[in-house]
């Protein structure tokens, strides 16, 4: 189970990524961030912990409909972002697979010069 330190370790793992507390009513809600864009939010204080990912409106409807822990983006566009709860019944290698994919979609709209310094590989592919 991904508990929040090992939430915040994953997203910070990505090439870029940051992490900011930019809502000072809520300072326990981290966003995670590459090229000045979120591709992560979480508050990592709650309980169950869950967390807010980018993803692509097709997959994010097929997520929805297989797997009860996977709802529309909590105040955020509902279809291009789910929250997910990480309170244990998610593989969490399906877990890590959102987040990167998140990351990805994020990366991948970013300029073409920044995707290159992130050494992005879809920048490769």
């Amino acid at each position: 189970m991904i508990d929040a330190k090992a939430l915040r370790a994953l997203c910070l793992e990505f090439n870029g990524a940051i992490e900011e507390n930019p809502f000072p009513r809520n300072p326990d809600v981290s966003t995670f961030k590459v090229g000045g864009k979120i591709f992560a939010l979480a508050s990592l204080d709650a309980l169950p912990l869950t967390v807010s990912l980018k993803c692509d409106p097709e997959t994010a409807l097929r997520l929805r409909a297989a797997h009860p822990e996977v709802v529309p983006g909590y105040h955020l566009n509902k279809r291009h972002w789910n929250t997910v709860s990480l309170a244990g019944a998610l593989p969490d290698r399906l877990v890590r697979e959102l987040v990167e994919d998140s990351y990805d979609l994020v990366v991948a709209s970013l300029p073409r010069a920044l995707r290159l310094r992130l050494d992005w590989p879809g920048e490769r592919a």
